[in-house]
C-alpha cells in the first residue's frame, strides 16, 4: 500500500496573503512542513497539491526544490486537487495535511495512518472531534474513500473543504479515530493571520531547531509563556467551513 501525504497550499488566502511563503526561522512556512511530514516513517511520498495559477508558480518551485512531489489543479476545488494528486502520484492511501500547520509533527501522522490501517477503516483522522491542539490536524482516508466522496460531494463548501462529506456522515463511513489526552484543542498553533506567525515563531525560538521539536517539546514551551494563552481577536477553530455550512444551509 502506497502511502502519500498531501499539502494543500497556495498564495491566495484572504486573511494572509502568501502565507505558505513566509519566513519562519529563515524559512519558508511550507519548507517547514514538507520537512516534518517528511520524516513520517510510515510516508512514501509527499506532495504539494498547489493551484493552476501562476500566483502560484512560487509554491510550486518551492516544492520541486524541497524534494517533494508537485501537483497542480482548481483553486477552490481542493477536492478535485487531492484527486489529481491522489491519480498522480499512484496513492492507495492518502494523508491530508493543509498547509497552515507548520508544527506538524512526524509522530502524529504515523499515529493515524496506523489507526486506518489497524481498524481497516476507510477514514482515520485526529479532528473528530478534535483533542489535538490545533495546528496538529491530520486525516488518513483510502483511495475508494477520496473517490466516493469526489462523487458525493456536491455543494462549494464540501468541495473546498476535501473531506466534510465523511466528517458530517461519520455512520456512513467506515472510521477511526486518535485522541490526545489531555483534551489540548483550545490551544491554537496554527497560521491563519500574521499574529498566528509571531506566536509560532516566539515558541520554535526557545527550542532546538533539529531535528524539529515534538508536540511534547512545543506544548511545554507554550506552557512555560503565559501570554501565549492570551488568543483574543483570533479566528475561531474551522471559523470559515462553519460559515459556509450554515449559508448553505440556508439556501
Amino acid at each position: 500500500m502506497r502511502t502519500v501525504a498531501v499539502i494543500q497550499a497556495r498564495c491566495g488566502s484572504t486573511r494572509f496573503p502568501r502565507k505558505v511563503l513566509s519566513l519562519l526561522q529563515g524559512r519558508p512556512m511550507l519548507a517547514h512542513i514538507i520537512e516534518r511530514v517528511s520524516r513520517a516513517t510510515l510516508v512514501n511520498q509527499v506532495v504539494v497539491a498547489t493551484t493552476d495559477g501562476s500566483v502560484d508558480d512560487d509554491v510550486a518551485a518551492l516544492t520541486l526544490a524541497s524534494g517533494a512531489g508537485i501537483t497542480r489543479g482548481p483553486e477552490d476545488d481542493v477536492l478535485t486537487r487531492y484527486v489529481m494528486a491522489a491519480r498522480e502520484h499512484d496513492a492507495d492511501i492518502i494523508v491530508r495535511i493543509t498547509a497552515d500547520c507548520p508544527l506538524t509533527d512526524p509522530a502524529v501522522v504515523d499515529s493515524v495512518i496506523r489507526a486506518r490501517s489497524r481498524d481497516g477503516s476507510e477514514y482515520a483522522s485526529n479532528v473528530e472531534p478534535p483533542t489535538f491542539p490545533e495546528g496538529y490536524d491530520c486525516e488518513v482516508f483510502t483511495h475508494a474513500c477520496l473517490t466516493r466522496v469526489d462523487h458525493e460531494a456536491r455543494l462549494a463548501y464540501e468541495r473546498e473543504h476535501v473531506t466534510v462529506r465523511v466528517r458530517e456522515h461519520l455512520d456512513a463511513f467506515r472510521t477511526a479515530h486518535v485522541a490526545h489526552e489531555p483534551d489540548l484543542s483550545w490551544m491554537r498553533l496554527t497560521v491563519d493571520v500574521p499574529a498566528d506567525l509571531e506566536r509560532v515563531a516566539r515558541i520554535l525560538a526557545v527550542l532546538p531547531a533539529s531535528p524539529p521539536p515534538d508536540l511534547a517539546a512545543v506544548i511545554a514551551a507554550f506552557d512555560r509563556d503565559p501570554t501565549l494563552r492570551d488568543q483574543s481577536g483570533l479566528p475561531q477553530r474551522n471559523e470559515r467551513y462553519r460559515a459556509q455550512r450554515e449559508a448553505a444551509q440556508r439556501i
